[in-house]
């Protein structure tokens, strides 16, 4: 595996093999790398010629500085964990690489999603994924990128971006990666104390119990049954729970059969804000 730290050396290196009419898969990462950011690397491998998977904690994401100081940074376990699936290129740039001095996001126009679930509870976050998503498309200038529908929000964002600015990337959602126990996969989770980890499931228990609970109530009085399960919950704490259209990201009263809806949550498992979504076809 090839590792650069300077986009000018990489862009260099990825420019040379689409000379030579290779195709570039991208997985752009923040590190503390798992199973399902490998699942994403499989996907890429199987579909391009060349695989690139870049490792960037980016500040300007952080609506909470605190947590962008706590983000867990495993650089020479995900070197290894990369390796292991013989990831063609990684691309590890510093923070001045990126944004040289001036570490501020650009501001985008997301047609509304923005507004919608996440972006009420944290602040020019979106602005921040816009800017380093876009930034890294083009300097890897890959034919298709892969994201994981954990952030099923982002990725939305991420498509409306692209079509926007016209970019030449194609955008390739994949699924949720699971633990056994069905906690949606993140780094975040290695954060957990010992008891909240052991309750963190239940959030994808009760997702599932929505998914089985549509048509037999509507949108509000799910919500409510979900707000209810979670006073009851001694470690974990609901932020937020909507039923929303797949595509516009709006929050939902009424159900329609012919409209493609998801269930998305967010939850405090102490000072860990998790999140998790499931289709409800």
């Amino acid at each position: 595996m090839k590792i650069f730290k300077i986009k000018s050396e990489l862009k260099d290196f990825l420019l040379q093999q689409k000379s030579l009419k290779k195709s570039i898969g991208f997985v752009p990462t923040m590190g503390a790398l798992h199973e399902g950011h490998l699942s994403l690397v499989k996907k890429a491998k199987k579909k391009n010629d060349i695989t690139v998977v870049s490792i960037f904690v980016n500040p300007t994401q952080f609506d909470n500085k605190e947590d962008l100081v706590k983000y867990p940074k495993t650089f020479d376990n995900d070197v290894k964990l990369l390796e292991s699936v013989d990831c063609d290129v990684l691309f590890f740039p510093s923070v001045e690489e990126i944004y040289a001095e001036n570490i501020t996001s650009d501001k985008f126009d997301f047609d509304g999603l923005e507004h919608q679930m996440e972006g009420k509870f944290r602040d020019g976050h979106f602005d921040g994924v816009g800017t380093i998503v876009k930034t890294l498309f083009e300097i890897v200038n890959p034919d298709k990128a892969y994201f994981g529908k954990k952030d099923f929000q982002q990725l939305q964002i991420i498509k409306k971006m692209v079509e926007k600015h016209k970019l030449p990337v194609k955008i390739k959602g994949c699924d949720i990666f699971r633990e056994d126990d069905g906690l949606a996969m993140s780094s975040r989770n290695a954060r957990l104390t010992k008891e909240h980890r052991e309750g963190a499931p239940f959030i994808y228990k009760i997702l599932k119990k929505i998914k089985k609970k549509i048509g037999t109530k509507n949108a509000n009085e799910l919500k409510q049954w979900v707000e209810e399960q979670f006073k009851k919950h001694k470690l974990l704490e609901l932020e937020y729970f909507t039923i929303a259209d797949e595509k516009t990201l709006q929050t939902t009263s009424i159900i329609e059969s012919d409209q493609k809806y998801r269930a998305f949550i967010a939850v405090f498992a102490g000072d860990i804000r998790l999140i998790d979504n499931i289709s409800l076809k």
